[in-house]
């Protein structure tokens, strides 16, 4: 019989490409995963892994038995949806990643109406970037998140998870008013972004995909943007703005209240989509179906009528 747990390392490997890489995300030794691994061709009965320099690479066996372990991962989530519902009464930890504008701006509410409904159920919030997501609820860090996707930077289908749209938002162009106190001529979106093309730039840190969003979207206007500071937090991105830093593109969530008259806001066609993240099968389970009723509740008035996440 195929044991479940190595079957998961096994698709971890198929992600990551290396023991190394695999023992890390688990928090495994490599000579464990090593070990594990050759238990489960011994399981199989035939070759699933073979060496090419310091990389392993599945065998035909081995990408085969991959998919399998994807199926079986899957029903494993859809019986323990099943046996928390025959439980009734949601009870223990439930743990949650969000990027930081949800988490001020959503999640509170989320986690005052989840407490009243269901008190014994214990969330616990971690601010997790989206593009960490896929790792954490494949490890089973996580259990459930919200991840967002960009018009010019859409999600990548993640194997082993299953998503639910949640509202959309708009993006705006943010620019110090003391130097453009008047938006570029024109509603061309492409117009906005090239009118600062000598300008200097504020992104998030490369890696993010907030980054990414800034990046494509002056690339498909003509033009890379000269990055002059990198900063995640979208009020000191504004606050930096305001100082004449340069300009920066920030979704809806990220001007908390109104930016002040230091900054100038003009809207722009993209948008920044928010999903629900969990593991294929868990979307029917008691306490990830209660979060996301919780969170739909918990939308601001102007969000959701602006786009829901496909």
């Amino acid at each position: 019989m195929l044991d479940v747990r190595r079957l998961r390392l096994l698709r971890e490997l198929a992600r990551r490409g290396t023991i190394a890489a695999v023992a890390e995300a688990l928090a495994f030794s490599p000579s464990a995963v090593s070990q594990q691994l050759a238990v489960l061709e011994r399981e199989a009965g035939l070759p699933l892994l073979e060496r090419t320099g310091r990389r392993v690479r599945l065998t035909p066996a081995g990408q085969h038995l991959v998919g399998h372990a994807e199926a079986v991962l899957e029903r494993l989530e859809q019986a323990e949806s099943d046996l928390a519902e025959a439980r009734g009464g949601l009870a223990g930890a439930l743990r949650i990643g969000a990027f930081p504008t949800a988490t001020r701006a959503i999640v509170p509410a989320a986690l005052t109406a989840l407490a009243r409904r269901h008190p014994g159920l214990e969330p616990m919030v971690r601010e997790t970037d989206p593009a960490a997501v896929a790792h954490a609820l494949r490890s089973v860090d996580l259990d459930v998140a919200l991840v967002h996707a960009y018009d010019f930077v859409p999600a990548a289908q993640e194997p082993g998870l299953a998503t639910e749209p949640l509202y959309g938002e708009a993006m705006y162009l943010a620019a110090p008013a003391a130097e453009f106190p008047e938006p570029p001529p024109g509603d061309d979106q492409n117009d906005a972004l090239r009118a600062h093309a000598e300008d200097p730039w504020i992104t998030a840190t490369p890696g993010t995909l907030c980054h990414a969003m800034t990046v494509r979207a002056c690339q498909a206007a003509g033009f890379s943007p000269r990055v002059r500071h990198q900063v995640d937090e979208f009020a000191t991105v504004l606050a930096l703005v305001a100082a004449g830093q340069g300009v920066a593109v920030v979704p809806q969530l990220g001007v908390t209240g109104p930016a002040g008259p230091a900054v100038r806001l003009t809207r722009l066609r993209m948008q920044r989509r928010t999903n629900l993240a969990f593991r294929s099968g868990a979307g029917a389970h008691p306490a990830v179906a209660a979060f996301g009723a919780a969170l739909r509740a918990s939308i601001p008035p102007e969000l959701a009528g602006s786009g829901a996440a496909e």
